[in-house]
Order: C-alpha cells, then sequence, then structure tokens
C-alpha cells in the first residue's frame, strides 16, 4: 500500500506542477480564441490570489476533518478549475476557473505536506522531499514543450481536459491509504476572518506581481498599494516571529520565504537579462533556467541519501549556494562574456535550493504538533509564494526604472543582484535558528507509518 500511495503523491504534485507550467504556453491562444487579450494577466492573478485563500481553507480542513476529506476536497475543486477552464466559452468564465484552480492546488499542496508528517517515518522524508522535488522539476523541464505541442495539434483546451483523468487517477491511488487519518482530537474551530486576512494577502500579492509586469513608473504605486494589503493580510496566517526567523518554526517558515523570495526573483529576471543584453532567442535565454531546475533536482537526491545529516547543516549550505549563484549571476552584465557563465551560475543557485527546499520540509514536519500541521503547512506555502512576489515585484520596479530612464539596464540588474544575494546571506547566517529551540524536547510520533520498515536497506518509501 505504501508504494500506492507514494506513486500517487507524486502523481499529484507532478500533474499540478505540470498544469502551473504549461498554462503559460497555452493562454495566448487560449485568450486570442476567447477574443479576451485585454485580460491577459487576469488568469495569472485569479490563480494566485485564489492559491493563497485555499492554503488557508485546505489547512483548516485538514486540521478539524483529516488529510482524506482535505484532500478529496483539494483535488475535486482543481479538478472542477480544470473542466470549467477546458469547457470556456468566454473570457470572464476562463478567469473563474482559473481561481478555482487556485483554491484546489493551494488546499492540495498544504494537504501533501500534512501527509507526508503523517503517513512516513522521520527518516523516509528526506527521501520523499526529494521525490517531490523531481516531480516539480519534470515538468518544469518538458512542460512548457508538451502543452506547446497540445495547443497546436489538438487544441489549448486538452492542456486543461488532458489532466483530468490523471489527477483523478493519483487520487484514487491515494483515498484508501488515508482512511486511517482521522482528524486530530481537540482542534478549535478556526474563525472565518483567516479566509478574509488569506484574500487580503492575495490582493496583495496579486498587486505586486502585475506591478512587475507593468514596468513603468506607475508600477511604484501599485507595488506599495500591494505590500500594504500583503503585509495586513499575512500577518494573522503566519506565526509570530516568522519575519525575525525567531527561533523553532518560525525560522522555518521564514527561511522558507527567504529561500523562495530570492531564487525566484532572479529567475524571473534572468531571461529577460539575456534577451536584452545579449540578445538571446526564447530557447537560449531560457537554458539557464533548464540548469538551476537540473542541480535542484540533483541537490534533492544528494539530500535525500544523506538523512543522517543534519537539516540545519544542509539549509546553510544551501543558502551559501545560492548566494554564490546569485552573485555570480552579476557576470550577465559582463559584454564580452555574452551571458554564458549564467549557465554554470544558475546551476549552482539550483543546487542550493535542492539542498534548502527540502530541508526545511523536514524541519516544518519535525517541529509542527499534529494537531497543528494544517495550519503550520500553509503558513509555510504563504510564506513562499508572498516572498516570491516581493522579490518579483522589487524586481519589476528596477526594470521599470531603467524603461523610464532613470537607470542604466545593467545597473538595474546589479542592483536586483544586490537586493536578491542579501536575503541569501541573511537565511545562511540564521539557518541555526530552524532547529528545534535550545531545550526543547524532540517532537513524538503519534503515527502509524504506512511506509515500508527502513530494515537493511533505505530504498524508495
Amino acid at each position: 500500500m505504501h508504494r500506492l500511495q507514494t506513486f500517487g503523491l507524486l502523481m499529484l504534485v507532478t500533474f499540478v506542477a505540470f498544469e502551473s507550467m504549461a498554462v503559460a504556453t497555452a493562454m495566448p491562444t487560449a485568450v486570442g480564441e476567447l477574443d479576451g487579450l485585454a485580460w491577459y494577466g487576469w488568469p495569472f492573478s485569479a490563480f494566485l490570489v485564489a492559491s493563497v485563500v485555499g492554503m488557508v481553507l485546505g489547512g483548516e480542513i485538514d486540521d478539524r476533518r483529516g488529510s482524506r476529506v482535505a484532500l478529496l476536497a483539494g483535488v475535486s475543486t482543481f479538478a472542477a478549475g480544470l473542466l470549467a477552464a477546458g469547457l470556456s466559452g468566454h473570457m470572464a468564465v476562463f478567469v473563474a476557473a482559473r481561481a478555482i484552480q487556485g483554491v484546489g492546488a493551494g488546499a492540495i499542496a498544504v494537504s501533501l505536506y500534512v501527509v507526508a508528517g503523517r503517513a512516513y517515518r522521520a527518516e523516509l522524508r528526506p527521501k520523499l522531499f526529494a521525490a517531490f522535488s523531481a516531480a516539480w522539476v519534470l515538468p518544469a523541464l518538458i512542460g512548457p514543450l508538451l502543452a506547446g505541442l497540445i495547443t497546436t495539434h489538438v487544441g489549448w483546451r486538452w492542456v486543461f481536459l488532458g489532466m483530468l483523468p490523471l489527477i483523478l487517477l493519483g487520487l484514487t491511488l491515494l483515498l484508501p491509504a488515508l482512511r486511517r487519518f482521522g482528524a486530530p482530537a481537540g482542534v478549535a474551530a478556526p474563525t472565518s476572518a483567516r479566509r478574509w486576512w488569506a484574500l487580503l494577502a492575495g490582493v496583495g500579492i496579486a498587486a505586486l506581481q502585475y506591478a512587475g509586469q507593468r514596468l513603468d513608473l506607475l508600477a511604484v504605486g501599485i507595488a506599495v498599494v500591494g505590500a500594504a494589503a500583503l503585509v495586513a493580510g499575512i500577518r494573522p496566517l503566519v506565526p509570530a516571529g516568522a519575519a525575525r526567523l525567531r527561533p523553532g518554526l518560525p525560522a522555518v517558515i521564514g527561511a522558507r520565504g527567504l529561500l523562495a523570495g530570492a531564487f525566484f526573483g532572479m529567475d524571473a529576471l534572468l531571461p529577460l537579462s539575456l534577451t536584452h543584453l545579449h540578445g538571446y532567442g526564447p530557447t537560449a535565454a531560457g537554458i539557464p533556467l533548464t540548469a538551476g531546475a537540473l542541480g535542484w533536482a540533483i541537490a534533492s537526491q544528494l539530500q535525500g541519501r544523506r538523512p543522517d545529516v543534519a537539516r540545519v547543516v544542509l539549509l546553510r549550505l544551501g543558502f551559501l549556494l545560492l548566494a554564490a549563484g546569485l552573485a555570480g549571476t552579476a557576470l550577465v552584465v559582463v559584454p564580452g562574456l555574452e551571458g554564458w557563465p549564467t549557465y554554470l551560475t544558475w546551476a549552482v543557485a539550483g543546487l542550493g535550493m535542492g539542498l534548502g527546499m527540502p530541508s526545511l520540509s523536514v524541519l516544518l514536519l519535525e517541529q509542527s504538533r499534529e494537531e497543528r500541521r494544517g495550519a503550520d503547512s500553509a503558513a509555510f506555502q504563504i510564506a513562499d509564494v508572498t516572498t516570491s512576489a516581493v522579490c518579483v515585484g522589487v524586481v519589476g520596479v528596477l526594470v521599470a526604472a531603467a524603461a523610464a530612464g532613470a537607470l542604466t539596464f545593467p545597473t538595474a540588474v546589479l542592483l536586483a543582484v544586490a537586493v536578491l544575494t542579501a536575503p541569501a546571506l541573511v537565511g545562511a547566517w540564521l539557518a541555526p535558528r530552524a532547529g528545534a529551540p535550545p531545550g526543547a524536547p524532540a517532537p513524538a510520533s503519534t503515527l502509524v507509518s504506512v511506509a515500508e520498515p527502513a530494515r537493511s536497506r533505505g530504498d524508495s518509501g
């Protein structure tokens, strides 16, 4: 049963990731057919805003009613969004369908972490999260190409409709194994205010994303309003002290934000830099991102093979590699190098993510009480999304300033590198805080593992 369960988890991760990666390829054709070019940014923003709400709702359902109900609700909602998008005849319906997908994807992301904590023993979790990382990397490598082929030869609607049977198959494999995981006892009913705070945070994220896309001076004002809404909305959704990386669980969640923001901020800027500074075409400008994805996958597998190494050590090393990769990417502005060093530097940054992200996932499950795993997993995901949006928004403001002539484009890139390297260095410095607080007892497991007993071999769960 454990093999089917693991396969089901990985199927859900892979297909949700594929949809996230592939939709950008199908979107131009979709909005053209639906006569919605003026609405082009809304399907992306609707998904992003709704995913934050979905994370909060998914965490609440998981804590109150158990992983089986939460995952069933998340997958059902996501599938309904896929169906609605594939059958859309109007752009407004398509945007609404993307919002429904976002709610489902947010709930699924949280539930997968809770299931990992309830169904797998601590020594098996590094391997599981390594597999999760690989399940995200594969769609990043082939998703856009496959979606392009589907859109060209079958039709953009099948980018959405074709996922339905595969998503449902993954759920079918998981549900029998999840019957044993009921709702934790003694969990208080959550207040509905959390959902409104999540919506406010989501609106702030959308505003920051929109500001980054405008590339003009008005983006600065939009970014300020978005940041204010984000700060007000996120404070009730994450543990106190997360922004200061207070030792223990707050530092785990805060470190997730630092890691994601630093990486994805430059991930958004790098192709534009290669295109603008060196005349790269779309394919060549995307190769460094592929190198980063491969580095991520390789390092994830390596950390999964060494469960004996302290996660805090791997986290610090991951931050240092990310900082080195970010700093090295500044070479993209050197005319004589023609941008080629970024193929290596971004692979180094990917190695850092591959060590850091799974390590933080393990630390989250070690330090989160079982009755709080849904809410804590939601905070973990929200930190990722929000700080990524902030960093992408900052990059957008710098690019807008360059477009307006306030500074040169190479200067904007160098400022972005400096701004994004700073959180990576802060993360490396404060990484030990993500370990259990001094003197805290090791969390006792009340779970019955459904993973294969680790006897003389440590192969896949």
